[in-house]
């Protein structure tokens, strides 16, 4: 018969010892420490800074790891879910991929933030922030739920912060699945809000309400609907195109084609929800044939794997890759 492997058990401590960061750390009520044991298959034990951690090797390696880093990150920032979570997406990547992921390593970008400190997770979200680190036009192609858009902003946020540009322009195309612009209220800007809400969201979360309105105010920050930049040149610019894949192929050569001397570009779209008029082809799809290979022009394209929101969410994404294409109802 099958012999069960006996269990790891891992022993270390978290230094300096520091009951605040400790507490930071576990959470209320050791809530953090419960998140890991659930979402890992692990016993988790502590007395002050001594832990122990008991399970399969594997898991209980991971566990371990996690708890090293997220306590190395209690220094600067406040551990919520979020980040306990995002941390065991990490890990598993990592473990998926076969790939060592250490946190020295020495081409990971980090961006500060008013809330502490962003960083891809895994191989793909850091891929993407080096591409748009080293490229003038960078493409970030995914499902939902992966970070493209996020991570773009924060590098905006970091040029912006380092002086490397004068100026963030937002842009999304006005077109979402059957609504119309016409049918809200308000003024063309009023209308056009609803649409470019997440861009806003990360942006308060980076800088803050106020700093935000004030460069809002001054024209450092400016978000737009994608009509609003036919006819411009954008220099010393970092310019973001969001939800890209509801562009028309002439929408998009009209975008590209506005891009000045000393700037960057990000385009993030998800090929998979585009929500333009039948038999339209998307834009996004187009510029991906188009311009695949081109020197200057850098392409991530993210997985349900790469997914960091809800553990749902990546299960969601990947029934609908399994499945494929819907049938159209109308044929």
């Amino acid at each position: 018969m099958p012999v069960n492997p006996q269990p790891l058990s891992i022993d270390f401590g978290l230094e300096p010892a520091d009951n605040e960061r400790l507490a930071n750390l576990c959470g209320q009520f050791d809530e953090h420490l419960r998140q890991l044991e659930q979402r890992l298959g692990v016993e988790i034990n502590n007395r002050g800074n001594q832990f122990r951690v008991i399970g399969d090797a594997a898991p209980a390696q991971a566990a371990s790891a996690i708890l090293k880093e997220l306590y190395a990150a209690t220094q600067h920032e406040r551990i919520r879910r979020e980040t306990v979570h995002l941390s065991v997406q990490q890990s598993a990547l990592a473990a998926t991929l076969g790939m060592q992921d250490d946190a020295d390593t020495a081409d990971r970008i980090i961006i500060d933030t008013k809330e502490g400190r962003i960083r891809g997770r895994g191989p793909n979200q850091r891929r993407y922030l080096q591409n748009i680190a080293g490229h003038d036009l960078n493409f970030g192609i995914g499902p939902a739920g992966t970070g493209k858009t996020y991570l773009a902003v924060a590098s905006a946020v970091a040029a912006l912060n380092r002086d490397q540009v004068q100026r963030l322009v937002l842009v999304r195309p006005a077109v979402e699945a059957g609504e119309r612009l016409g049918f809200l209220p308000g003024d063309l800007a009023q209308k056009v809000d609803p649409y470019l809400r997440p861009i806003y969201d990360a942006l308060y979360e980076m800088l803050g309400f106020e700093r935000v309105s004030r460069l809002l105010e001054r024209g450092v920050i400016e978000v737009a609907p994608l009509a609003f930049m036919r006819g411009r040149t954008l220099n010393e610019a970092f310019i973001i195109l969001d939800e890209a894949q509801n562009t028309t192929i002439d929408q998009m050569k009209m975008f590209l084609t506005r891009i000045g001397f000393a700037s960057r570009t990000v385009v993030t779209g998800d090929i998979t929800q585009v929500d333009l008029p039948r038999p339209q082809k998307s834009g996004l799809r187009d510029a991906v044939d188009l311009l695949r290979g081109m020197d200057g022009v850098s392409f991530t394209f993210f997985t349900a794997a790469d997914v960091v929101r809800h553990p749902l969410v990546q299960r969601i994404v990947t029934a609908y890759e399994q499945r494929g294409p819907a049938e159209d109802p109308k044929r």
